[in-house]
C-alpha cells in the first residue's frame, strides 16, 4: 500500500514553527440512477489552484495513486468492473523520470455498481496524495458517502484532509516563505545587474542608437516612435520571459533543488560555464545558426506589432554570443535553487534591464548624444564577464566535489584558484595582459583604473584565506574550513593553554574538533545521545549539507560570535547530520527504508535525511534541534537564522527549558 512512501515524504515541505493546516482538495459525492438496481457512483474532486491530484493509473515506483475501496455491505453490493476517470495531463515528470497523469481544478470519478438487497448507502474510502510545485501532502484517506435515496448530490463535501506544516525553499535550503521572497527579490536584482552588464556588450550596445533611430525615424510622430519603442522593449521581455517559464515548465521545483547537491549536474554545469568563459574571453564565439537570423529578419519587415515583436526576437539571436553565457549561467543559478518561479524571475530582470534603455531612448532621443561611443571598452566588459563566469564555475566543481568528499578541491585549493583569476582579471585591467579581440591600450582610464583597483584589493583580500582567515564577504563560495587540507591555517598556534593536538587527545567515541573553533561534534546519532547522556548536557542536532550554502553561512557568520560559540562548546552536546554524504554504509549498517518497503538505504546521508523526515517533518537544510535525553524537543526547531541575536536566544531558551 505505501511502497511509494519514501519519495512523498522527501517532496513535503513544512515551515518550522508556524504550521498550517491545508486542505487543497474537497470531494463531494452524488449518483447516477441506471436502472432499478444499478448506479453510478460519483466522486468529484475540487482542487485548489495550483495543486495537482494524481491518476488511479501510475507507473511502477511512482507516487501514490489515487485508490478507491468500496464497501459491498457484505455481498448487498456489488462492484461493476473498475473505477473511471476522466482524461487528465499526462506529462514526463523529472523527479521520477517517468510519465505520469494528474488532474487540476477538478476531476471525476465514477464507479458502476448493482444493488442486491435494500441498501439505500455505500461507502467508500478514497486514498489519495496531492501535490503542487513546491511540496506534496502526506497520503490521505477520506471517507466518502453514496446516498442512494435520490439522484440529487448526496454529502456535503468532505474534509477529512491531512494537516501539515509547510515551507518554501530557496536557492540554499532556506525554510522560512519570507526567505524564499527575499531569494527570489535576489535572483530579480543580480538578473538585473546582469542584464545591464549584457547591455554593455558588443552585441548588444551599439543596437540601442540604431534601433531607436529606425524607430524615431520611419514612425509618423514622436508618439509613435515612442510607442513603437515601447512594444519592441515589450517584447524583449516577453521573449525572455518565456524562455524563463519553458525552462520552469520543464524541471519542476523539487527535482531542480535536488540538482543543487547532484553531482552531475554540478560537474555538467561547470562544464557548461568553462565553455561559456573561454566564449567571453575569446577563445571563439557561440552562435545561433545564421539561418535562424535571417529568417527572423524576414517577418521583421512585415510591418505592425508582429514586424516589431519579430525586430526584438532578431535582436536576441544576433546577441546570443554574448548574451546566451549570461542567460544561462542565470538559469542555472535560478533552477538550482529550487524555485519554480526562480528562472522566470530571473529572466524578467535580465529583459528588464535589456529593454529600458530602447524605451527611455526613444522617450528622449536627445540622450543619445550622451552615449559613450562603441569601441574597444565594449570588449573589456565582455572579458571581465568571462572571468567572472570562469571564478563561479569552480563554486559547482566545488559542490560536487564536497558530496563525494573526494578532497581534490579543498579550500586551500578552492581560494589560490580564485587569487589566480581575479588577479589575473586585474593584470588585465591594468593592462598587463591582451587578450585575441582586444584593442591597442594606449592608456587606461580612470574608470578602468578604479575597477582594476577594486578587483586587486579583493584578491589580496583572500590571500589570508591560504592560512585559515575566515573570508566572511564570500563565506557562501569556498568549502568550509573544516574541509581543507591545514583546518586551523598554515602555521596556526592555538590561542588557550595548550596546544591544538593536546585539545585533540581523549576525544569521546566517535567526535571530532570541528575547526578553527574546536567545537566538539559528532558526525552518528546514536554516539552523541551517548556523550550527551552520560555528560548531563541537552544535544543540538544541525542537519546540515556539504554543498549546503547557508549552513556555511551560519557557521562562519553565526556561529563564530562569541555569545553562539560559548554555547555550542560548552552547554550543548553538537551532532551534525550531513544529509547529502554520498560515502557508503557498511554492509552491516544497510538497512530497510522504513519509508520505501523494498528500498535499501545505502548512503550514509541517505540515512540522516530519512531521520529528518520522520521524526521532524522536514528535508531542509540547515535545520537545528534542541532535544533532551528522552528525544524530545526543548523549543521548536528553526533553520536558517543569520540574526545573531534571534539565534542566540533560541540557544539560551532552549537550554534553560532543559535545566527545569
Amino acid at each position: 500500500m505505501r511502497k511509494k512512501f519514501i519519495f512523498l515524504i522527501a517532496l513535503m515541505a513544512f515551515t518550522l514553527g508556524n504550521s498550517q493546516v491545508l486542505e487543497p482538495v474537497k470531494w463531494i459525492t452524488s449518483i447516477e440512477k441506471i436502472s432499478e438496481t444499478e448506479y453510478n457512483l460519483i466522486a468529484k474532486a475540487s482542487i485548489e489552484t495550483g495543486w495537482h491530484l494524481y491518476s488511479q493509473n501510475v507507473p511502477e515506483d511512482g507516487p501514490i495513486p489515487t485508490t478507491f475501496t468500496f464497501d459491498d455491505a457484505e455481498g448487498a453490493i456489488k462492484i461493476v468492473g473498475n473505477t473511471s476517470e476522466e482524461e487528465g495531463h499526462t506529462v514526463k515528470d523529472p523527479v521520477f523520470e517517468m510519465e505520469i497523469t494528474f488532474f487540476e481544478n477538478n476531476a471525476t470519478f465514477k464507479q458502476k455498481v448493482k444493488v442486491l438487497g435494500d441498501k439505500t448507502q455505500v461507502n467508500a474510502i478514497v486514498e489519495f496524495m496531492v501535490c503542487d510545485d513546491t511540496r506534496c501532502l502526506p497520503p490521505t484517506e477520506v471517507d466518502l458517502v453514496f446516498n442512494l435515496s435520490t439522484n440529487k448530490n448526496a454529502n456535503s463535501e468532505n474534509k477529512k484532509e491531512a494537516s501539515a506544516v509547510t515551507i518554501e525553499e530557496d536557492t540554499t535550503g532556506n525554510s522560512s516563505s519570507n526567505n524564499s521572497k527575499k531569494g527570489l527579490w535576489g535572483i530579480f536584482f543580480i538578473a538585473f545587474l546582469s542584464g545591464f552588464a549584457a547591455l554593455l556588450t558588443p552585441c548588444v550596445f551599439p543596437m540601442i542608437p540604431m534601433t531607436v533611430s529606425f524607430f524615431t525615424k520611419q514612425s509618423k510622430s514622436k508618439a509613435a516612435g515612442i510607442r513603437n519603442a515601447i512594444i519592441y522593449g515589450i517584447s524583449i521581455i516577453v521573449i525572455y520571459v518565456v524562455l524563463g517559464i519553458l525552462v520552469s515548465l520543464l524541471f519542476g521545483a523539487d527535482a531542480l533543488n535536488a540538482l543543487s547537491t547532484n553531482v552531475w549536474f554540478n560537474i555538467a554545469f561547470f562544464i557548461l560555464l568553462i565553455v561559456f568563459a573561454a566564449s567571453f574571453l575569446g577563445a571563439f564565439e557561440i552562435m545561433l545558426p545564421n539561418s535562424w537570423a535571417n529568417k527572423v529578419d524576414s517577418q521583421a519587415d512585415r510591418g505592425g506589432l508582429i514586424g516589431i515583436f519579430f525586430m526584438a526576437l532578431a535582436l536576441a539571436i544576433v546577441s546570443f554570443s554574448c548574451t546566451g553565457p549570461i542567460v544561462g549561467t542565470l538559469l542555472v543559478e535560478a533552477a538550482s535553487g529550487g524555485s519554480q518561479i526562480g528562472p522566470i524571475v530571473g529572466m524578467l530582470g535580465f529583459s528588464l534591464a535589456i529593454a529600458l534603455p530602447f524605451a527611455l531612448f526613444a522617450a528622449f532621443p536627445g540622450w543619445l548624444n550622451s552615449l559613450p561611443k562603441s569601441g574597444g571598452w565594449l570588449n573589456t566588459v565582455k572579458v571581465v564577464l568571462g572571468f567572472l563566469e570562469l571564478a563561479l564555475a569552480f563554486k559547482f566543481l566545488s559542490n560536487a566535489d564536497l558530496v563525494l568528499q573526494m578532497h581534490l578541491l579543498e579550500r586551500e585549493v578552492f581560494i589560490a584558484i580564485w587569487i589566480a583569476v581575479f588577479g589575473a582579471l586585474a593584470f588585465y585591467l591594468f593592462g598587463k595582459i591582451q587578450l585575441p579581440h582586444d584593442s591597442p591600450l594606449t592608456h587606461i582610464s580612470v574608470g578602468r583604473l578604479g575597477l582594476g583597483l577594486l578587483v586587486l584589493s579583493f584578491t589580496i583580500y583572500m590571500i589570508p584565506g591560504l592560512w585559515g582567515a575566515p573570508l566572511n564577504l564570500i563565506s557562501a563560495f569556498p568549502p568550509p574550513q573544516h574541509y581543507s587540507e591545514s583546518p586551523y591555517g598554515v602555521g596556526f598556534t592555538q590561542l588557550g593553554s595548550g596546544s591544538a593536538s593536546t585539545n585533540h587527545d581523549n576525544l569521546p567515541e566517535g567526535a571530532h574538533l570541528m575547526p578553527p573553533h574546536d567545537i566538539l561534534a559528532f558526525n552518528d546519532y546514536n554516539k552523541g545521545l551517548a556523550y550527551a547522556k552520560k555528560i548531563g548536557k541537552p544535544v543540538m542536532i544541525d542537519f546540515t549539507g556539504h554543498a549546503c550554502v547557508n549552513c556555511r553561512k551560519m557557521e562562519q557568520n553565526v556561529w563564530v560570535k562569541p555569545e553562539i560559540l560559548e554555547k555550542l562548546k560548552n552547554d550543548v552536546v553538537l551532532i551534525s547530520l550531513y544529509v547529502d554524504d554520498k560515502r557508503k554504509l557498511e554492509d552491516n549498517e544497510v538497512v530497510d527504508s522504513k519509508l520505501k518497503p523494498g528500498k535499501k538505504l545505502k548512503y550514509i546521508g541517505q540515512k540522516w535525511s530519512e531521520l529528518q523526515t520522520i521524526k521532524y517533518k522536514a528535508n531542509t537544510q540547515p535545520m537545528y534541534v534542541l532535544m533532551d535525553h528522552n528525544e524530545e524537543n526543548l523549543i521548536d526547531p528553526v533553520a536558517y537564522t543569520p540574526d545573531v541575536q534571534e539565534y542566540n536566544t533560541w540557544l539560551k531558551n532552549g537550554i534553560k527549558n532543559f535545566k527545569k
